[in-house]
């Protein structure tokens, strides 16, 4: 392959992702230049996700999967097909509410085909078998708070109190929920793919940190940031029609669960922008100790 004829892909922090045309037709190709320690399978793991969910949920076709070569250096390679559509974190905030009402239906859809995915238990994948390993880090939100407490440099006393409550009680919540499924892990706007005019999903991409994990990671992660009442409802009522949880009960577990990747980001500082915006989030649940704070 010629990688010098390779356009990078807007939107993304790893810089592997390229647009590439080939006997007139264009495939998205990333390069695992830097790959997962997953024994020089990530490639081969997320093709076989993509092939596990398609047909349930709109995602790019297979092309080609190459593992790499060490001999020549060439690193592994992961082709599919070019999905339609306009990433929703840019078409989210130029819709009046009756469209944003529709997209936020079609992703609560999706989020209950996700959750409705089943897996044995929690773990990550370590093969193009779709394999479960074992998740890394601590068992726990309060010892996963523990474990990054040092990162938040600028924090008071009382934050960090507040942050181990909010982690106490959100881990207490989680524990109601026993079963597993397929979770994205990385389920944000910049990630969904809508056509703007009919309000459909038309891809949901980068499922490099897909895992089996707790339900209500993905809802958390999909509600994280984007609060505008028409589409919060519209989600919540789409995944409560699918999974027959209701709204408040979904939003309070969804909440909690994203209390672990706020953690993460926060710990980074202002890495890029969401781990920014991410510090400000949590900064403001570990005040109020309420997961459903926001930034005042």
């Amino acid at each position: 392959m010629d990688f010098s004829s390779l356009t990078p892909m807007p939107g993304g922090w790893s810089g592997e992702t390229f647009l590439a045309e080939a006997g007139g037709e264009r495939q998205v190709v990333r390069i695992y230049a830097r790959p997962r320690d997953v024994g020089g399978h990530a490639h081969e793991i997320d093709a076989a996700v993509l092939s596990l969910v398609r047909g349930l949920v709109p995602v790019a076709e297979v092309l080609e999967a190459r593992r790499a070569d060490p001999a020549s250096g060439m690193p592994g390679l992961l082709v599919t097909s070019v999905l339609p559509g306009e990433r929703a974190d840019l078409v989210l905030p130029i819709l009046d509410p009756t469209r944003l009402r529709r997209v936020g239906a079609a992703v609560g859809e999706l989020l209950a085909t996700l959750g409705g995915m089943p897996m044995l238990r929690p773990g990550s994948f370590i093969d193009g078998n779709l394999t479960l390993g074992d998740l890394e880090g601590p068992d726990g939100l309060p010892a996963w708070v523990a474990e990054h407490e040092e990162r938040l440099v600028d924090w008071s006393a009382a934050e960090l109190a507040g942050l181990r409550a909010v982690a106490f009680d959100a881990q207490e919540l989680l524990d109601t929920v026993t079963r597993s499924c397929l979770v994205h892990s990385d389920l944000n706007p910049k990630n969904l793919l809508v056509d703007p005019d009919t309000c459909i999903l038309t891809g949901v991409v980068d499922w490099e940190y897909a895992h089996a994990g707790h339900p209500f990671t993905d809802l958390g992660n999909v509600l994280r940031f984007d609060r505008d009442p028409a589409y919060v409802d519209a989600v919540l009522g789409a995944y409560a029609d699918g999974r027959g949880t209701q709204p408040d009960v979904a939003l309070a577990l969804a909440r909690a669960a994203d209390v672990w990747a706020l953690v993460d980001l926060a710990a980074r500082g202002a890495e890029n922008p969401v781990a920014a915006r991410a510090h400000d989030l949590l900064r403001a649940v570990a005040r109020s100790r309420d997961v459903h704070a926001e930034p005042t």
